[in-house]
């Protein structure tokens, strides 16, 4: 009896690891998305009016090396920015730190 008290207890403790662990990661993707859609912003509005304007550019990058350009940076954001997100709310709530701050990410 005292053993199936101790399994459910370590099963709770597991679940809500688990979600939190779910949670943060949810909350990096997040971020990485938000930061994925600034970067193609900010990168789009260069690229498409460096072609229009520059010779150079207008000879050597067709529509593909445009798109290129664009979701490069983007798909760099994306993964740096949920990286870092995560890791940080990993520190956060880290080992030592789980019984005295078991709240939620913020």
């Amino acid at each position: 009896m005292a053993k199936n008290v101790a399994q459910s207890a370590t099963l709770a403790s597991l679940d809500q690891k688990l979600a939190l662990a779910k949670r943060c990661s949810h909350e990096g993707v997040v971020a990485g998305a938000k930061a994925a859609i600034v970067a193609t912003i900010a990168t789009a509005i260069p690229t498409l009016a460096s072609v229009r304007m520059l010779p150079w550019a207008k000879a050597n990058l067709n529509h593909t090396a445009q798109a290129l350009i664009i979701s490069t940076a983007a798909g760099a954001a994306y993964f740096i920015v949920a990286d870092k997100t995560v890791l940080a709310t990993a520190r956060k709530n880290s080992f030592k730190h789980a019984p005295n701050n078991m709240e939620a990410c913020i």
